[in-house]
């Protein structure tokens, strides 16, 4: 039995790293091409560099405003997460505290409209924004942004669930009110599943291309994953910055995703033993 387990287990690994292999070979394809020269990419396109060649980055730095696309896309991921955040997580804090037939009829109706197509909505959303001076707006955006509140507030629900309520209990007995129990007992008692949530929301904000194609025309307001369209042209496609650029917008959200993995694992697992 303990060789046909190991069996199994080996087999188990191969496919794990052959998928792993799968899906990883288009990123490796994309980044190696980056520091390639145009014939060695030609020659051998999965092939390693002779040498690191790095004009393609200095290209699209000079010629598009980098910078600036990444402060726009900075400012809309950590304003849109918090306010996310902030919102799901007292939604599901008033739930919680007040189990009322119009809360129950409320978190229904929520649910109906976390089911509604987010592109049905495009037209009127943009009609709507347009009244309040909204359109081409970061501001407007993280106003759209916001209406993923609603996931948040799904996944913070069943996590504060699992919070003892005695201990609600004990600080409304010494004198903390309804904010303050929030604040000071809530919050960090929930920590892990509100980083899990921030995690997903992060990824899900920076790398959004429909909502900033729709609500955003300046050049000036354009994120990162519009400066990557840029090289898209009507008839062809600068792939050397195309990829470039693909590189640039991945590399921080692959690195924010790496440093807080350990943290999404201990946020559905801690919920998932205290359930």
């Amino acid at each position: 039995m303990t060789g046909r387990r190991k069996w199994i287990s080996g087999g188990l690994s191969a496919v794990m790293l052959m998928l792993a292999a799968a899906v990883g070979l288009p990123f490796y394809y994309i980044v190696v091409n980056t520091v390639k020269t145009p014939q060695e990419t030609g020659a051998a396109p999965l092939g390693l560099p002779s040498h690191l060649y790095l004009d393609n980055y200095v290209t699209v730095f000079q010629s598009i405003p980098i910078l600036q696309s990444f402060l726009n896309t900075l400012y809309l991921t950590v304003v849109s997460v918090l306010l996310m955040l902030l919102v799901g997580s007292m939604a599901a804090y008033g739930m919680i505290m007040r189990q009322t037939w119009i809360n129950r009829t409320f978190g229904a109706a929520l649910v109906l409209a976390f089911m509604v197509p987010f592109q049905s909505t495009l037209i009127p959303l943009y009609q709507m924004l347009a009244r309040v001076h909204l359109v081409d707006s970061l501001n407007g955006l993280v106003v759209m942004y916001s209406a993923g509140s609603i996931f948040c507030y799904f996944l913070i629900l069943g996590y504060m669930k699992t919070v003892p309520f005695e201990i609600v209990e004990a600080a409304r007995i010494d004198g903390c009110g309804t904010f303050g129990i929030y604040w000071r007992i809530i919050l960090p008692l929930i920590r892990p599943i509100l980083i899990t949530v921030a995690v997903f929301q992060t990824m899900w904000v920076w790398n959004d291309f429909i909502t900033p194609t729709v609500f955003l025309s300046s050049a000036s307001n354009k994120t990162l994953v519009l400066q990557v369209y840029s090289a898209v042209g009507q008839f062809s496609v600068n792939w050397p910055a195309f990829m470039t650029l693909t590189v640039i917008v991945l590399f921080p959200v692959v690195v924010f995703f790496v440093a807080m993995q350990k943290h999404i694992v201990d946020g559905l697992v801690s919920g998932g033993i205290k359930g």
